[in-house]
C-alpha cells in the first residue's frame, strides 16, 4: 500500500512548490492549512508536514492514528504539543536549519540597522530633514566590536560566520560547548553568560523557548550590559522580559535593540516599544523567504523517505531540554 503524505502549506503561493518537490512512490496531498481536505485524509496518512500554526494536540492524533512522523517546516517548536505526540508515539522533527541563512542575515541586518540608525535616517530624508537638521547622533560600526551569541546552533554558527566577515570578535554561550579545535575553525571563543552580557557590544539571541530560557534576559541581565550595547532577538519573544527591556531602552541604559519577535504576536497597538526611537521592530519575518521554502520541503520530504526506508528521522525535537543547565547569574 502506498504511504500517504499530507503537506499543510502556510499559503497558496507555496502549494505549487511543494507539489513539484513531492517524492515519487508516495501519495501526496498538498493543501493550505485549514483546508477541510486535510482532515479528510488524516485517517490513513503516514506523514504530515506543517508549520506549528496547525493544532497538533490530542484531537489531531486521534484523527491520525497511522502517523509515523510529523515534520515541521519551521525551526521553532515551542508551539507544538510534543507531549501529545509522545503519547501517540509520533516523532516530531523541525526543519533542520532550512531557515538558518535567512535568520542569521536578519540578525546582522538588525545590528546594522540599529547601530547606524537607519530608520531614523530614512524618516528624516523622507520628511525633508536632511541629517535630522541637527547634530549627528552616535552611530557605530560592526568592525572590531565584540558580538556575544547566546545559543550556538545552526543559526548561531551562521551568524558567527557572517559577523567574522564584518571583522567582529565573536564569543558565544551555549551548554553544548565546542571543542577548542571547533572554536578555532569557527573563529569563536566560549564565555559564560555574565561575561557575554558584560563584555559584548552586540548580543544576539538564538535559543529555543522552553522553561530554562523564558525571560533568561531580564532586569538583572540587562543591568549587566554596557550603555552602548545593542541587543538583537530573532529567537522567541519571551526569551526577553519585554517590560524590563522597554524600561532599559526608555532610560537609555543600553543603546538600542532589534526585535523580530514579541511576547504577544502580533503585538497589541499599545505596545510601549512602539513609542521608542532606539528600537527596530520586524514582524517575525527573520525566517521566511522565497529562497528557503525549497530547503524546508527538501528536508521534509527527505525525512519522510528516511523513515519509509526504516531509518531514524533527522532533527527530532521534544523531550530534550536544550538549555537545561542554563542558570541565571552564571559566573
Amino acid at each position: 500500500m502506498t504511504s500517504k503524505i499530507i503537506v499543510a502549506c502556510p499559503s497558496a503561493q507555496v502549494i505549487e512548490l511543494a507539489e513539484g518537490m513531492a517524492p515519487a512512490g508516495f501519495e501526496t496531498i498538498v493543501a493550505q492549512a485549514g483546508d477541510p481536505m486535510i482532515e479528510e485524509h488524516l485517517g490513513d496518512a503516514s506523514y504530515f508536514a506543517c508549520y506549528p500554526n496547525v493544532d497538533l494536540g490530542p484531537g489531531f492524533h486521534a484523527k491520525a492514528p497511522k502517523l509515523k512522523l510529523i515534520q515541521l517546516l519551521s525551526a521553532g517548536f515551542d508551539a507544538v504539543d510534543t507531549q501529545a505526540a509522545k503519547a501517540a508515539g509520533v516523532p516530531v522533527c523541525n526543519n533542520g536549519g532550512a531557515n538558518a541563512i535567512s535568520v542569521s542575515e536578519h540578525a546582522i541586518m538588525l545590528m546594522l540597522t540599529v547601530a547606524r540608525r537607519v530608520v531614523w535616517q530614512h524618516e528624516n530624508v523622507r520628511n525633508g530633514r536632511w541629517r535630522g537638521n541637527g547634530p549627528a547622533p552616535k552611530m557605530f560600526e560592526l568592525a572590531n566590536k565584540t558580538l556575544g551569541i547566546v545559543g550556538l546552533g545552526n543559526i548561531g554558527k551562521k551568524t558567527a560566520r557572517l559577523a567574522k566577515a564584518f571583522g567582529m570578535n565573536v564569543t558565544y554561550y551555549d551548554i553544548r560547548r565546542l571543542s577548542e579545535d571547533e572554536e578555532d575553525q569557527l573563529g569563536v571563543r566560549f564565555r559564560v553568560l555574565r561575561e557575554i552580557l558584560r563584555d559584548s557590544d552586540f548580543i544576539s539571541l538564538h535559543v529555543p523557548l522552553d522553561d530554562t530560557t523564558r525571560h533568561m534576559i531580564g532586569k538583572a541581565e540587562l543591568e549587566e550590559m554596557q550603555p552602548h550595547a545593542i541587543l538583537v532577538n530573532t529567537a522567541r519573544g519571551p526569551v526577553i522580559d519585554e517590560k524590563a527591556l522597554h524600561d532599559h531602552l526608555a532610560a537609555g541604559k543600553i543603546f538600542g535593540a532589534g526585535l523580530d519577535v514579541f511576547d504577544q504576536e502580533p503585538p497589541p497597538a499599545d505596545n510601549p516599544l512602539f513609542g521608542l526611537d532606539n528600537v527596530v521592530l520586524t514582524a517575525h519575518f527573520a525566517g521566511p523567504t522565497s529562497d528557503n521554502h525549497t530547503a524546508r520541503f527538501r528536508n521534509a520530504f527527505d525525512n519522510f523517505q528516511r523513515v519509509e526506508r526504516g531509518e531514524k528521522p533527522l532533527w527530532r525535537v521534544g523531550g530534550a531540554v536544550v538549555l537545561a543547565a542554563l542558570t541565571r547569574g552564571d559566573a
